[in-house]
């Protein structure tokens, strides 16, 4: 870790030295009281809202490309590998799939945020696609490899009898593992929500974009607001994936 260190310049002691101390009171200080106008909070839950829809939107994007990338990457339901070695068409259809997921997954959200913006024009547009995109990427790559380590005899039995992929799936390759993929998708759309703020940053859209307009007018007692809020979805997003991993279980 050394090396990496001395790179990166982190020395965490410069926290301590008086005028940076100064400086940190002094900008916490501006925190404190947050903003609780009405009008104020009525504009926050509305961002809020947003943030949520962002998120949400650009999961469920991300599933409709995700799903039908890994079944078509995935070695679990190919009828060409039942005789050993998997035929040459399949096997490079799949690494070409297997890349398409790594470029979707390779770019940062926010990269693709700032390509969108130009594209679409502000707003939250842009951070559903720049989500879905990103997101696609990671949910084939996983979704995949959840499938590929789960139990293959069952589906192997079945497309040896004349069952078709589809049927395989539904019968034998999405019940057996279920629980993961959904609790992996849940956790995905938890991140979702804290990326869709970082996103409106860039000027897609949410609670990120209304605070970096307060943070532009230096008001930061709005952006204590802002925060406590954000802080609350992500609870609230984490206490709903707990208990859907429990309902499921």
């Amino acid at each position: 870790m050394w090396p990496a260190l001395v790179t990166t310049e982190f020395r965490p002691w410069v926290f301590f030295e008086t005028d940076n101390l100064k400086v940190t009171v002094r900008f916490l200080a501006d925190f404190f009281p947050p903003a609780l106008n009405s009008e104020f909070l009525q504009l926050v839950a509305r961002e809020a809202w947003r943030t949520v829809a962002i998120a949400t939107a650009g999961t469920f994007l991300a599933l409709v490309l995700a799903i039908p990338l890994t079944l078509l990457s995935t070695t679990v339901l190919s009828v060409s590998s039942l005789s050993g070695r998997m035929q040459a068409l399949p096997f490079v259809l799949r690494q070409l799939i297997r890349w398409i997921l790594i470029l979707m997954r390779s770019v940062p959200e926010l990269i693709w945020a700032l390509v969108f913006v130009r594209v679409v024009g502000l707003g939250p547009a842009a951070g559903v696609l720049a989500i879905g995109l990103t997101y696609a990427g990671m949910l084939g790559k996983v979704y995949g490899e959840i499938l590929e380590s789960g139990e293959r005899e069952p589906a192997t039995a079945l497309l040896r009898n004349g069952a078709g992929r589809l049927q395989t799936f539904f019968y034998s390759v999405l019940p057996g593992n279920a629980t993961e993929l959904t609790s992996y998708t849940i956790y995905r759309w938890e991140c979702a929500i804290r990326a869709s703020t970082v996103l409106g940053f860039v000027g897609a859209g949410g609670l990120g974009q209304q605070m970096d307009n307060s943070m532009r007018m230096f008001n930061g007692s709005e952006v204590a607001t802002m925060l406590i809020v954000f802080i609350l979805l992500v609870g609230l997003a984490d206490l709903l994936s707990t208990w859907m991993r429990r309902a499921l279980q």
